[in-house]
């Protein structure tokens, strides 16, 4: 029984990082000010469980889930075009609050005696929370190493430019809008995916799963970690999701732990706790220094034989001038 309970929570976990992840690539690569992820959360939980509810195979039910919810995702990313900043925020708060109403009103996703899932069967094994823990935790893996691998290429760094100056990346050729675009379809696709793990994780949905205090929670659990990393979503994800258990006698007091939390990171370490400029970040690398010194690379090498080759000529030049003198 302890052991259910335990995969119970490590499962959610799991889902609200890989959550976390997909919140991450819109909002700490790109830059874009994405306030209402929990809406497209919810647009993947209800396609999902719709789909299997119809006789749809679990897995591609997910599939499914990740391609509707990235077409609104670039739905969100064409709107976003002509929005900034603050502007951008309002305008996904709303969506949040639009797509809420809507699940709470259409016939489809149950109204409000929300929607039933059964528990899906794969290979002939009907999951339980050790299985949807398992599943989720290979998808973020794989999500984390797709995520390094972007964020070497030019994608990535095309990501990074915009979202330190947009009008600088233009100038250099960059085409912006596809860029905003492509990080939208891609952070809403894998939202949309860890709802369909979700729907069916639970066994039940109704529109208050997807309220825009999920979105809170999740924006929460980046800037706490640190937005732009991967390691910070994480984090923030494994310890926005375990304070409800720690802090069980004050769940009604929850948002206002979030939202005090919040204010504490951006007032005093806007970074996050283990973003890249994090004291507490610097200090772990470099304590980890100490005992695996960073190997150097070849421009490491090159620059120290530049240095040392510049060196010699510089300070016989010294001695000739000293001889004249």
């Amino acid at each position: 029984m302890a052991n259910a309970y335990l995969f119970s929570i490590m499962a959610t976990v799991a889902i609200f990082t890989l959550l976390a992840l997909s919140l991450n690539i819109i909002t700490g690569y790109a830059g874009q000010a994405m306030m209402g992820i929990a809406a497209f959360f919810g647009i993947g939980a209800y396609t999902a469980a719709i789909l299997t509810t119809n006789g749809t195979p679990f897995l591609l039910a997910l599939l499914a889930a990740m391609v509707v919810t990235g077409v609104f995702g670039a739905l969100l990313g064409v709107i976003s075009l002509r929005l900034q900043e603050d502007f951008l925020a309002i305008t996904t708060i709303g969506i949040n609050f639009v797509m809420a109403a809507v699940f709470n009103t259409l016939k489809i996703t149950g109204g409000t005696l929300g929607l039933t899932t059964k528990k899906p069967e794969i290979f002939g094994v009907r999951m339980n929370n050790f299985h949807f823990f398992i599943l989720t935790v290979i998808i973020v893996v794989i999500v984390c190493l797709l995520i390094n691998k972007m964020r070497k290429s030019w994608f990535g760094m095309a990501l990074a430019s915009i979202e330190n100056d947009p009008a600088a990346a233009r100038s250099f050729g960059i085409n912006v809008s596809k860029y905003q675009i492509l990080a939208f379809i891609i952070g809403t696709a894998l939202s949309g995916l860890a709802g369909g793990i979700y729907s069916h994780r639970m066994g039940f949905i109704s529109a208050t799963d997807f309220a825009f205090t999920v979105s809170i929670q999740v924006v929460s659990m980046c800037v706490i970690g640190g937005l732009g990393t991967i390691r910070g979503p994480i984090f923030g994800a494994i310890l926005i999701t375990s304070l409800p258990e720690i802090l069980r006698f004050a769940d009604n007091y929850r948002a206002l732990v979030y939202s005090l939390l919040l204010v504490i990171m951006v007032r005093f370490m806007p970074g996050g706790l283990l973003g890249d400029d994090s004291p507490i970040w610097k200090l772990i690398v470099k304590g980890y220094r100490k005992f695996v010194p960073r190997k150097k690379t070849r421009a490491d090498l090159i620059a120290e034989e530049a240095v040392s080759a510049g060196a010699a000529p510089g300070t016989q030049s010294v001695k000739q001038e000293g001889g004249l003198a």
